[in-house]
């Protein structure tokens, strides 16, 4: 799908350092302040793996607590739902915020696989879910002046990136 993208093959090519040699997610608990921002890319996976997982819901609280930067596009966004405040509150709760909408999973029928749906998700947990006017139309939504970061799908991917680097410039 990306193999027209410049920038995503340049990524492919020149920097498979960052998949090769990957760390397990838990040796970056209590290292927040080592990093600017925590970013968590799409794909179907964090439905499955990443929603529940303690280490990644830890790593969210630390970055977030410590005024970081937490962003996650398309599927991405699923990790912080079960993520809260430090005053206990849900991280996403009366928060603006995106991912893979419904329809764009009914589109690619996949609904039928997925263990919930995402945007069901973060309704739930009171996020006030928001998705852009057509299917696969390109959102990003910034909250908290920069620090939750969320974009709809892979057309919003660059965006993230975007909004990611104006976070942690200013």
């Amino acid at each position: 799908m990306f193999k027209g993208d410049a920038s995503a093959q340049t990524f492919v090519n020149e920097k498979k350092a960052v998949w090769e040699q990957t760390q397990v997610l838990s040796t970056f608990k209590g290292r927040a302040d080592e990093f600017d921002a925590l970013f968590y890319p799409g794909g179907h996976g964090p439905m499955f793996d990443l929603v529940d997982d303690a280490d990644s819901i830890a790593v969210i609280e630390e970055f977030a607590a410590k005024g970081k930067v937490v962003a996650a596009v398309c599927h991405g966004p699923i990790v912080f739902v079960n993520a809260k405040r430090a005053n206990g509150k849900a991280l996403l709760a009366e928060r603006d915020v995106t991912g893979f909408s419904n329809a764009e999973e009914d589109a690619v029928d996949m609904s039928k696989y997925m263990p919930f749906l995402l945007e069901d998700r973060i309704k739930a947990v009171g996020g006030n879910y928001k998705k852009a006017e057509q299917p696969w139309g390109e959102l990003v939504l910034v909250q908290d002046g920069g620090k939750l970061i969320t974009g709809q799908n892979p057309a919003s991917a660059k965006g993230v990136g975007e909004a990611i680097l104006k976070a942690i410039s200013t």
